[in-house]
């Protein structure tokens, strides 16, 4: 069907839908039309954290409901006319989690994903888990799963408060209540350490070992809904703040990283979705529960009932920003003085070096793992001779990190059974033409950038479409809103030089350097 006839069947071209998009760096409040084209932004950037002690990452609840609200009154005063918004969703940063009293207020500062305070020390888990996870050799892989999570630590460090936690919510559940009044949040974002059954999509049963390992209660946990649900309505108090129309709809949608890979057009398992963000993933979307690396879960999708199998570089794309603050000075001043941002330049100095970076390659572990690559892990650089430059090290950075989602997928593909035919990229990172070609060339496959940057917003305004129901499900909405951008076909002869690296060099860095890894982390403490 052509899609402007299917847009004339199942929704009015003046329709739009008003998204919410709070990540890490910035909130932004965005507009979509039932074709998926982005009408109207506002986009107010965020003091990421604060760090009151070496490690720690956490920021204030109410400050980041007040830059919602800021960033909705600001898209108002752009002239939007509020009669065509026909429903509200909400998508976050994942992980990070809020403890909440019986009226919605904040009792401590929300612990951000990225934070790195531990809770120790920690009970055993008691009964047959102990000498069962020490039989399958994931002890250290359990304890780092405990010490991490947010209700332990203030279990242990802040009982007082721990005990007047009415609901420990994550971000989008904490703004689903400051909306609607309403005590809910999606299954799709419920990503972090609380205990949830992946495969069935619920919380977990009453003998799961996560009881055990989590501190928290099954009163303390917010009743979930499937993407695409009913959240609630726009109060009267809400509207004031924000400006959004009183009795506005608020639908389920999902995670940041799981929108994001529905508004790349990721809904099937012939698809890969690379994320070229903060942190950098590879996601597949299959209608079956499929553990990439072993005990690491497969995520919700926003699609209700799907899955999104996923690898992470926790670092991923931050590497970037890293190399812009450490070595590109040069073309900040430039960027300055062209009136642009110094990344746009980027472009020049990977195209000023051939594919494979003259032997130079990089292992981006930048951040340490859960499992693989272990909390033990770090990065490396191997091949400098004294030809190379930052140019090189720049490229080495975007090839190293093509490599270790490559390495991503091939596990996904050999757990699945799956075969991708094609890449969807989407991320800060994928306005690089040179980074799209990378990824073509290392994979050797068609690699096409998302239509829009704004992809997370985009998938969460399909949820909120298919809910009111707009469309009549999720294929016929991504049909419709989901379009292709720019596409990027492999190099053949650059693809036959890859995989030599990758097969021949890459897959064996990690493997051989992890021993002195683990002795370098006795000798300087460093990685905890």
């Amino acid at each position: 069907m052509d899609k402007s006839k299917q847009q004339d069947e199942y929704g009015s071209e003046a329709d739009w839908i008003l998204t919410i998009d709070n990540g890490t760096q910035s909130v932004r409040a965005l507009i979509f039309d039932l074709r998926g084209q982005l009408i109207a932004k506002s986009q107010i950037k965020l003091i990421p954290y604060e760090s009151p002690q070496s490690g720690w990452c956490e920021q204030n609840g109410d400050y980041y409901w007040q830059n919602v609200c800021d960033a909705c009154q600001a898209l108002w005063q752009q002239g939007i006319d509020k009669r065509k918004i026909k429903g509200v969703s909400v998508t976050t940063q994942r992980g990070t989690m809020l403890p909440l009293d019986s009226q919605g207020t904040p009792l401590h500062p929300a612990i951000l994903w990225l934070d790195q305070r531990k809770a120790e020390p920690l009970p055993r888990l008691g009964g047959i888990w102990d000498p069962l996870f020490k039989l399958m050799g994931l002890s250290e892989t359990i304890a780092n799963f405990r010490s991490r999570a947010q209700p332990n630590w203030l279990y242990i460090e802040k009982r007082e408060l721990w005990d007047q936690t009415y609901k420990f919510a994550f971000l989008s559940g904490f703004f689903h209540h400051k909306l609607t009044g309403e005590w809910a949040d999606s299954i799709g974002s419920q990503v972090g350490y609380l205990p949830f059954d992946y495969k069935k999509h619920r919380w977990a049963p009453k003998w799961d070992w996560k009881w055990r390992a989590l501190n928290v209660r099954s009163d303390q946990l917010l009743p979930l809904v499937k993407p695409g649900d009913k959240i609630g309505e726009i109060t009267q108090l809400a509207s004031e703040q924000t400006g959004i129309p009183q009795g506005l709809t608020v639908v389920a949608a999902a995670a940041d990283k799981a929108c994001e890979v529905l508004g790349s057009g990721g809904q099937s398992a012939d698809v890969g979705c690379l994320s070229f963000g903060t942190t950098a993933t590879i996601n597949v979307t299959m209608n079956r529960y499929t553990e990439a690396v072993r005990f690491l879960p497969a995520y919700p999708s926003a699609i209700t009932g799907a899955f999104c199998s996923e690898v992470m570089l926790y670092r991923g794309f931050w590497m970037v920003s890293w190399f812009k603050e450490q070595f590109a000075h040069i073309e900040q001043t430039k960027a300055e003085e062209a009136g642009v941002e110094a990344e746009a330049l980027f472009d020049e100095l990977v195209n000023s070096v051939p594919p494979g970076s003259m032997g130079l390659m990089l292992q981006p572990y930048w951040g340490p793992g859960v499992k693989q690559p272990g909390p033990e892990a770090k990065g490396a650089v191997i091949g400098f001779g004294d030809l190379h430059t930052r140019a090189h090290l720049y490229r080495a950075i975007l090839e190293g990190l093509a490599f270790g989602l490559k390495e991503g997928l091939e596990a996904i593909e050999k757990k699945s059974g799956c075969k991708v035919k094609e890449l969807r990229v989407s991320g800060g990172g994928a306005q690089s033409d040179a980074a799209m070609q990378i990824a073509a060339d290392i994979f050797g496959l068609p690699t096409v950038r998302a239509h829009t940057i704004e992809t997370s917003g985009l998938g969460a305004a399909i949820d909120a479409a298919v809910g009111l129901g707009l469309y009549p499900n999720f294929e016929t909405a991504i049909q419709a809103m989901v379009h292709e951008g720019e596409r990027f076909e492999p190099d053949r002869e650059h693809y036959v030089m890859y995989q030599r690296l990758y097969r021949e060099i890459y897959l064996n860095i990690y493997k051989k350097l992890q021993p002195f890894y683990s002795k370098i982390r006795d000798i300087t403490g460093y990685p905890e």
